[in-house]
């Protein structure tokens, strides 16, 4: 299973599950958010590591800004776009 498969798959879970969704939200005022968020899907049964999690951000924003403006590096930045982590959130 590929990061955007679990990331699908945990979120749908965690719109079934109030306390799920809590303690992801909660990840975000811990000393190591993006570890405990793993560590939660991991435990749900949908293993996540944080370097995967990076990458696919990484990957997802450099396919989307080379599929604008001719992929040129006066494309702008567009915040939290390489952020699966603050993504996800936000789509709770």
């Amino acid at each position: 299973m590929d990061v955007a498969e679990t990331l699908e798959l945990l979120h749908k879970k965690a719109m079934k599950d109030e306390d799920l969704k809590a303690r992801l939200l909660d990840t975000r005022d811990h000393k190591n958010p993006l570890a405990d968020f793993c560590r939660i899907s991991t435990e749900e049964g949908l293993p996540l590591y944080e370097m995967d999690l990076i990458e696919y951000g990484e990957a997802s924003y450099a396919a989307m800004r080379r599929s604008t403006n001719g992929g040129g590096e006066n494309s702008p930045l567009l915040f939290y776009e390489d952020d699966e982590y603050e993504l996800f959130l936000s789509s709770l």
